[in-house]
């Protein structure tokens, strides 16, 4: 329960900051996630989001609408960060993927609603646009925000902020109509389907037996395949396209895995997913896009960089 302007002056400082932290933490990481596509960077703004707002707390700052405030700082950090990783994304080596966010069946504390919206497909649409548009589409689309409270945190007037909004949706709109990866925002009402992951643990068992003629079988013609390793390790430079070629990519890359190598199925993004250990170290995330009962896109991880937080779970 977000906590009231009443109680959040009489607690003091470091109740304020603890209360607005309990309230607010998902809010802030779900809107820093769906910004940057980086699970540890969107840490990074949480951080220094309430960081920043106990340094306003502690010097006395009236802060009469907390839950916008947080978003107006988390939106500015997270600009901030684009920007200065806009020379990197530049020069990145080979397809740019989100980082893997492995998610719970369930989440009661509210940070991943709307998991349509964390789909791999939908993240790399939103990447398509320009910081101020990605912002104001998410507050509005994802985060049910009015155009009056959006104006406010992104510094524009309500009546631009609409405009902008309609223009970053049907940006994304015709991106996926064009033979974009992903769905057009309005067509995913409900998080993915039973059939979604029964095609992915039919998909797995066929790779596992070695079923060529069901891989294909279960894969459109004109699929495509996206390899990031970033450059840090052996990857995929380029789209790979066609059902055939991607089976003797995916098949090449598990003949070649090193001793130790386990998977399992996993919530990622919202769907499931393959997470790969060696030992206890992650080794590669893949997630798949559907169209009817067919993979359409398969998204493989495997840049080590973007694999550091999943650690952990090659632990358990």
């Amino acid at each position: 329960m977000a906590p009231n302007e009443e109680g959040l002056a009489q607690s003091g400082a470091a109740g304020a900051l603890q209360e607005l932290y309990d309230a607010y933490k998902p809010l802030v990481f779900s809107l820093a996630y769906r910004m940057l596509g980086s699970v540890m960077d969107a840490e990074d703004v949480v951080q220094e989001t309430f960081l920043y707002i106990n340094q306003q707390l502690q010097v006395g700052t009236d802060i009469r609408t907390p839950k916008a405030y947080l978003c107006k700082i988390a939106t500015n950090k997270c600009i901030d960060k684009l920007r200065a990783s806009s020379a990197k994304r530049e020069t990145y080596v080979g397809p740019w993927l989100p980082e893997p966010l492995l998610t719970e069946v369930s989440t009661p504390d509210g940070a991943l609603s709307h998991k349509e919206s964390l789909g791999t497909a939908y993240l790399l649409l939103l990447q398509q646009l320009s910081w101020v548009e990605r912002a104001v589409f998410v507050l509005r689309e994802v985060l049910q925000y009015d155009y009056d409270e959006i104006a406010d945190i992104v510094g524009k007037s309500p009546a631009n902020t609409r405009q902008i909004f309609h223009r970053a949706k049907k940006a994304i709109s015709g991106q996926a109509a064009g033979g974009e990866a992903g769905e057009g925002t309005g067509r995913q009402a409900s998080p993915p389907s039973p059939t979604t992951a029964q095609v992915v643990e039919q998909f797995v068992q066929a790779l596992v037996s070695g079923n060529v003629q069901r891989l294909l079988s279960m894969m459109k013609q004109d699929a495509v395949l996206y390899s990031d390793g970033g450059g840090k390790v052996q990857a995929a430079v380029r789209p790979i396209l066609g059902a055939e070629r991607i089976i003797a990519f995916i098949t090449g890359v598990l003949a070649k895995v090193p001793e130790g190598y386990r998977f399992s199925l996993e919530m990622v993004n919202g769907q499931l997913g393959i997470t790969g250990y060696i030992h206890e170290e992650p080794y590669h995330v893949t997630t798949f896009h559907l169209k009817g009962e067919q993979i359409e896109a398969v998204y493989l991880v495997a840049n080590p960089d973007k694999l550091r937080h999943l650690a952990s779970r090659g632990q358990s």
